[in-house]
């Protein structure tokens, strides 16, 4: 404000060309010949700093709209932009109501909305699922939501099909869902049933964690035993429609109401999987029972856990109790879950090494920094690949 004082006062004294006076202050005419129209319209307070905000905004939603949506807010707090748009269409479809986008920055700028702290997800499956074309191609298993029995106990059902035939394979009443409690139940069906070639989850413990690759102790299992662990997208249940389908008929035939005990509800869980499985035509199957169609696989489950086999040029590294690696006279952080088990390094090129657990590609590892590069997050599973095909 001084410097244009400055600039006002030396031009009414009428000693100083436009062009010398302009070029003394470090400025343009253009702002100069401005300064002096400003100041003959509104004296020293035409100088003054203005806002830089449109005189005239034509997308501008009204006040009067913007009252209606804060008042819509108010009566249904929990309801977003989305549906309170339409549920304004519907109430006054006369009135052009604003976009969603714009709602949301209202109610935010209304203070009308709270912030979610960002979830730490566990990364989906990216690569096409297995086709389900014969029986033990794909096994699905899942924890069905968990409930109270009438003694108060609660009851967590660990369901195992065959997304083939249809086939239940377990369904089991569990008090917790942890590893020791899953994985016992996975070992007895691969001792009754054979191997399969893979097994889709969902992204929850005890399948999958927030590690890298989203591995689990029960997927490293998994993969040890040559099963590929597949992981729907975060709220895809449709992805594993079949067993999410077995659900509902779970809950409808035998937890409704639920049981006086735990073991009773087993007891209810065993005939309904004997019933499912022998009796219940499924309209899938041309009102077939699963167990027609089913067959154990010519995987057998072996005595000893099997150690994976890389490719001669890999550089095979077996991953330490605190979860890191020995790589170029360094130490490299894995993961945890890995501890004890073995990975492989597939030159890529001079720099970047490709870091695999089995058939599976969990990061690429930079030789000159020692750090892991790995692949952003993907909500949905897309044909487009983070890494180029598997080469262990």
């Amino acid at each position: 404000m001084d410097e244009r004082l400055k600039f006002i006062a030396k031009w009414l004294e009428e000693d100083w060309p436009m062009t010398v006076l302009c070029l003394e202050f470090g400025i343009s005419r253009t702002l100069g010949y401005e300064l002096v129209a400003r100041y003959q319209r509104a004296g020293v307070q035409g100088l003054q700093d203005r806002s830089r905000a449109p005189l005239h905004r034509p997308n501008a939603v009204p006040p009067a709209v913007e009252a209606c949506v804060v008042q819509a807010r108010q009566q249904h707090p929990t309801w977003g932009p989305r549906k309170l748009r339409a549920w304004l269409q519907r109430k006054q479809p006369e009135i052009t109501w604003p976009s969603r986008s714009a709602i949301g920055a209202l109610l935010h700028r209304e203070g009308l909305t709270v912030l979610r702290r960002r979830r730490q997800r566990t990364p989906p499956y990216t690569q096409p699922f297995a086709a389900c074309t014969a029986p033990n191609a794909v096994w699905c298993a899942d924890l069905k939501g968990w409930f109270r029995t009438s003694d108060g106990q609660p009851c967590y059902p660990f369901t195992l099909s065959d997304a083939h035939s249809r086939f239940l394979l377990r369904c089991q009443a569990l008090a917790r869902t942890d590893y020791d409690a899953i994985w016992p139940l996975c070992e007895a069906a691969f001792r009754e049933y054979g191997l399969p070639d893979a097994i889709r989850t969902d992204n929850g413990p005890p399948f999958a964690s927030t590690g890298l690759g989203g591995l689990s102790r029960l997927a490293v299992r998994w993969v040890r035993l040559g099963i590929m662990p597949e992981r729907i997208a975060p709220g895809h249940p449709e992805q594993n429609g079949r067993h999410e389908r077995l659900h509902r008929t779970l809950k409808e035939d035998a937890t409704i109401p639920p049981q006086a005990t735990r073991r009773a509800q087993q007891r209810a869980f065993d005939d309904f999987r004997h019933e499912y499985n022998h009796e219940r035509p499924h309209e899938a199957l041309d009102q077939a029972v699963p167990a027609s169609c089913h067959q154990p696989s010519a995987r057998p489950y072996p005595l000893r856990l099997p150690e994976l086999q890389y490719p001669a040029d890999a550089q095979v590294r077996r991953v330490r109790n605190n979860g890191e690696i020995r790589w170029c006279h360094e130490l490299v952080y894995v993961s945890q879950t890995l501890a004890g088990e073995l990975v492989a390094l597939l030159p890529q090129d001079d720099r970047y090494w490709l870091l695999c657990f089995g058939p599976l590609q969990l990061a690429v590892v930079d030789s000159h920094t020692k750090r892991l590069i790995v692949p952003k997050l993907k909500r949905t599973p897309k044909s487009k690949k983070d890494f180029p095909p598997p080469m262990c």
